[in-house]
């Protein structure tokens, strides 16, 4: 059996579903404090999950957890995410994200656990030096979220060599669209997201979208950005998990389309896709975003035999698919 944390979340929910697709079992571990009861009871719905509600603060709950499953591997997405959040309040996501991990890793290894697919992020590299950006990238985080992310990878790479406890991480670039079926999508509260923020302008009156930076030093003045369709990211660490499982050995693997939109770009997707003039507002930059940020990720093609088959356009339809479904 597999355990996800914060299987109730967008990502890893749809890696549930794609793990489910795959015949594996899985039990979700999640506190419901920014994923969603509604997407577990989707994913019992599509097919047979466990899930155990429970904090990885609580060490009783871990304890009950690997006690009560067989469980063979973990996918660890619980976190917090929010890059600005992170720049306000660091103590949350140093505590969250990196003293949370560390009572999962400890827990694991009580209970000889020792393979881990670890969601990690492109916000380790920082302003990058070079472009595209590959995994041997200095790291040099610009945020308090890619530092807590970037202090897990160094604790999974110590855990190997002293625990033997084998990981597989995965630094991941933007996320976009949802569940082809849009059973499942994006939802987040508050929202921050690019794509659904632009989306939720025209499902929700008098929302006007926001524009963070037109002045960096772009074709266009705005960020410039990878997105990864969130079914593909999914395929992803299901791989992960498979490669990990068959050669016992610790990787790194960038998870990128390898191309970068700018802010502009995307909302002129989102006007076509909507047929709607989106009202829109230019704002100052926001702290710790880089200016560029797309992928190097012939290492995953390569090895795990990970290819993005989803278009942009694709993600941004399911995406309006999606948030029409939310606000209907």
């Amino acid at each position: 059996m597999i355990l996800i944390t914060g299987g109730a979340g967008y990502i890893g929910s749809h890696t549930v579903i794609n793990l489910l697709n795959n015949n594996y079992e899985v039990v979700i571990f999640d506190n419901l404090s920014t994923g969603h009861i509604e997407t577990v009871n989707m994913l019992k719905s599509i097919g047979d999950i466990k899930f155990e509600q429970g904090d990885l603060f609580n060490i009783k709950d871990l304890e009950n957890l690997f006690s009560k499953y067989d469980i063979e591997a973990v996918i660890h997405f619980a976190a917090f995410s929010l890059v600005e959040e992170s720049c306000i309040n660091p103590q949350k996501y140093y505590i969250n994200n990196v003293i949370g991990t560390l009572n999962l890793l400890n827990t694991m290894l009580k209970y000889n656990v020792k393979k881990i697919v670890f969601s990690s992020t492109c916000a380790t590299y920082g302003v990058p030096k070079t472009l595209p950006i590959d995994e041997n990238h200095p790291q040099n985080p610009i945020n308090p979220y890619g530092n807590t992310k970037l202090t897990v990878e160094g604790i999974l790479k110590d855990y190997d060599k002293a625990y033997e406890l084998k990981s597989i991480i995965l630094r991941y670039f933007n996320v976009a669209g949802c569940d082809h079926l849009t059973r499942i999508g994006e939802w987040h509260i508050p929202e921050t997201h690019l794509i659904p923020n632009i989306l939720k302008s025209v499902t929700e009156k008098d929302k006007v979208f926001k524009i963070f930076g037109t002045d960096y030093d772009t074709k266009d003045g705005t960020c410039i950005r990878d997105y990864v369709n969130v079914e593909d990211l999914a395929e992803a660490h299901r791989l992960a998990f498979e490669y990990l499982n068959k050669k016992n050995k610790s990787d790194i693997f960038n998870i990128g389309t390898e191309k970068g939109n700018t802010v502009k770009e995307i909302f002129d997707i989102c006007k076509k896709i909507t047929n709607t003039n989106i009202k829109v507002e230019e704002t100052q930059r926001r702290a710790g975003d880089p200016p560029i940020l797309y992928a190097n990720a012939k290492k995953a093609k390569e090895i795990l035999g990970w290819t993005p088959k989803k278009t942009l356009y694709d993600s941004i339809k399911t995406a309006f698919e999606w948030q029409r479904k939310l606000t209907d």
